[in-house]
């Protein structure tokens, strides 16, 4: 069985590689969505109906798919005996940021049912705030991986 995952490595890499990028895609553009949603649309209108469509497809088609292998294909890497020392400290660090991540999908993922009820409470500039918590964790994720300054 090891030696089955060992041969897989770069297989197990590139799916968590494209993964990663479907899901950051999806995690930077989904809260712009809900920015534009929130200032610009009212609600029970045609293009509140078309923001709600864009946002559940974009969630349910693509981050969520996204974020489920990424966690398979990450689960795959960490498996494998030699890819990660678990004795140093930077793949904690890139744990707690991931597991921060899904958090946050979460955390959209309920925003989105809130505009799809017509019940969102936030503004446009929380949006924005919230925006910028994947990429502090992707920049933390990064430098975890490829520096392991820890």
């Amino acid at each position: 069985m090891i030696e089955y995952l060992i041969g897989m490595y770069p297989w197990l890499k590139a799916g968590h590689i494209i993964s990663v990028i479907s899901w950051m895609a999806g995690i930077f553009y989904l809260p712009r969505l809900f920015v534009h949603h929130s200032e610009k649309v009212k609600i029970s209108t045609e293009t509140d109906e078309l923001f709600i469509m864009m946002e559940l497809k974009l969630l349910k088609v693509i981050m969520t798919p996204a974020m489920i292998t990424t966690w398979i294909f990450g689960i795959g890497l960490a498996v494998i005996p030699g890819v990660i020392d678990w004795t140093a400290f930077w793949p904690w660090v890139k744990l707690v940021c991931i597991l921060i991540m899904t958090g946050f999908h979460f955390w959209l993922s309920g925003r989105q049912k809130e505009f799809a009820q017509g019940k969102n409470l936030l503004k446009g500039r929380t949006y924005r705030i919230m925006n910028e918590v994947p990429t502090v964790l992707l920049l933390i994720i990064v430098i975890m991986v490829v520096v392991r300054p820890f």
